[in-house]
């Protein structure tokens, strides 16, 4: 009697383990536009910006319902792979290749004003994180050896680059993917961690650069995200975008604050350009062969859509998690 009780509470454990598993689901709310999209910036459950290639800014302000797509003056060939939008008015929008640049917008996106400009030869950004309205980073991959760092301190509207003294130091082959805009990420008020990849693979933290176990070697392979959930939980997805569907080396995670690495028991099911933590235990990833989520830490992933995407990223203020790639794909994810 005893043995069948225990059968029938693991039975029910189960069942609702695996219930809330494959409860989440992605639904594909927009696609068809002329752009591949790697810039998306959720402020709450309601407004939502994109940014991509072909100059294509989009912006939508019911909840992904519909989207208003304008094209940047100037700008018509010009690959926006990251932004940071603080309102329904205000964002900034960042341009990979040299020249690099940094525009933003304080009318919705209606104009657009140059807060920055690099013509250095082989400059190349990848990514921005804000802490708030007025500070945040950009970062960009090696000149001479070292990455380059610049901020801002007003909202994006004037950015310096931080004295090249002080530029974390590459390894030969190793840059940054500008695949998501999430290589970089706060880790708490002040500070900042981004990941590298190519040839060698890294966790720049502090004054420290952490060996990561991700896979590496090649110019395709390595950390193309961070996210972070407090100081000592920071999980890192990747692997080779020319075998997408390889789980080989593909996520760490640390709950130490980058000094050991454990790899999941279930990794995601293929190579991950972006990681998103949505909550508690929650995490989202998403790459070019689907989305995969985790309700424990990262320790199991569950391979919940196969639509392709590049970027996953939860509102700000809210509980909303959309989705962005190529084609104009946007995708939200729908939780029971």
């Amino acid at each position: 009697m005893v043995y069948q009780f225990k059968i029938i509470i693991l039975t029910i454990l189960f069942a609702c383990n695996l219930t809330c598993l494959v409860g989440q689901t992605v639904q594909l709310i927009s696609s068809g536009t002329n752009t591949s999209i790697r810039g998306l910036s959720v402020i709450d459950d309601r407004i939502v910006w994109v940014s991509g290639s072909n100059g294509t800014i989009g912006k939508s302000l019911d909840s992904g319902k519909t989207f208003k797509w304008m094209v940047v003056k100037g700008f018509e060939k010009t690959d926006f792979r990251d932004i940071e939008a603080f309102d329904e008015t205000t964002a900034v929008i960042m341009a990979i290749a040299a020249p690099a640049y940094i525009l933003r917008t304080a009318d919705g996106g209606e104009t657009w004003k140059v807060a920055y400009e690099n013509n250095t030869k082989g400059m190349f950004l990848d990514a921005m994180e804000f802490w708030n309205i007025k500070s945040g980073i950009v970062v960009g991959d090696p000149i001479e050896g070292k990455f380059f760092i610049a901020s801002t301190f007003d909202g994006g509207i004037s950015w310096s680059s931080i004295p090249s003294k002080n530029y974390p130091v590459a390894d030969s082959g190793e840059a940054c993917f500008a695949s998501s805009g999430t290589n970089i990420r706060k880790l708490n008020l002040k500070e900042a961690v981004f990941v590298s990849g190519g040839l060698h693979s890294h966790l720049f933290i502090r004054d420290r650069k952490v060996k990561l176990p991700i896979i590496q070697g090649k110019e395709t392979t390595g950390a193309n995200s961070v996210a972070v959930k407090n100081s000592k939980i920071i999980v890192v997805v990747g692997g080779d975008f020319n075998t997408r569907d390889s789980i080989t080396k593909n996520c760490f995670i640390t709950t130490n604050g980058g000094t050991d690495w454990i790899a999941p028991l279930t990794p995601p099911h293929g190579y991950r350009s972006c990681v998103e933590w949505i909550g508690k235990k929650n995490w989202i990833s998403c790459g070019l062969n689907g989305v995969d989520y985790s309700g424990d830490e990262g320790i199991n992933w569950n391979w919940i859509s196969k639509e392709s995407f590049h970027v996953c990223r939860r509102a700000k203020k809210g509980r909303a998690v959309f989705f962005a790639g190529g084609g104009g794909r946007i995708g939200k994810l729908n939780t029971p």
